[in-house]
């Protein structure tokens, strides 16, 4: 565990030592897929969450508003 506590602090020297441009792209590039990624699997638990407490209205009959006529 303190080989990649020493590599993270490694890493974020190297980051705060870029000048602003490249730091933010650094940043942006790192935390937009993991920004996604954290959003996609709360989304994933929340509506397990909602389908296990049986509050789940897609699929079970309801009207949603989605179709047509």
């Amino acid at each position: 565990m303190e080989r990649i506590a020493g590599w993270w602090d490694g890493f974020e020297l190297w980051v705060a030592g870029l000048p602003f441009i490249p730091q933010f792209l650094v940043v942006l590039v790192g935390m937009v897929p993991i920004s996604f990624g954290i959003a996609y699997l709360i989304d994933r638990t929340l509506h397990l969450a909602d389908r296990a407490l049986g509050r789940d209205e897609t699929g079970n009959g309801r009207d949603t508003g989605n179709e047509v006529g």
